[in-house]
């Protein structure tokens, strides 16, 4: 049988003789009702406690909740980021070995028109060596010939002289043939 305070103050016990004192009895139980007011008291007051530890740790709990799913979600973008980047920075690098590539086979192609473009003169200064040469031959053929024409016609001459102090008529047809 649970007793609450108001119960036990109500409550009236039966009159014995040779029983106990009555004043000392309402004491005891005054002491006892305020005891159990005292203690019910309390147990409201710790049962609102026990409420409001409850309610806060439910509140802590859904905050745990959400700070879980707030870094998993950071751990996932954190990875989206971290692979992005990854991705992103193989572009990079594969644009700049395409970039690189197509610059090497530009200076490549390049170097091959500079190296056309070299035996080109080559073959045209060997030309034009040839032709100067040709030129410079047939000068010299030239002059050769001029020099075996003076020659010829300083004999001539020579031949002239002589003949016209043995016979001035005859000497200039015969000095012709022998120039000839």
């Amino acid at each position: 049988m649970a007793v609450n305070r108001v119960d036990l103050l109500n409550h009236t016990f039966s009159r014995a003789l040779r029983g106990y004192d009555t004043d000392e009895v309402d004491n005891v139980i005054q002491e006892v009702a305020d005891t159990l007011a005292r203690l019910g008291d309390e147990r409201v007051r710790l049962a609102n406690r026990v409420a409001q530890l409850e309610e806060r740790m439910a509140e802590y709990s859904e905050r745990e909740n959400a700070l879980r799913q707030t870094l998993l979600a950071s751990q996932r973008m954190m990875e989206d980021l971290k692979n992005a980047a990854q991705k992103e920075g193989q572009l990079i690098i594969e644009a700049a070995q395409n970039h690189a590539e197509n610059l090497t086979n530009q200076a490549n192609q390049r170097l091959a028109r500079i190296l056309d473009e070299i035996s080109e003169a080559r073959k045209l200064k060997a030309q034009f060596e040839f032709k100067v040469r040709s030129v410079i031959e047939g000068h010299l053929k030239l002059l050769e010939l001029g020099q075996m024409e003076d020659a010829r016609m300083e004999r001539a001459t020579a031949a002239i002289n002589r003949r016209s102090m043995e016979k001035p008529g005859q000497a200039s047809a015969d000095a012709v043939k022998d120039a000839e």
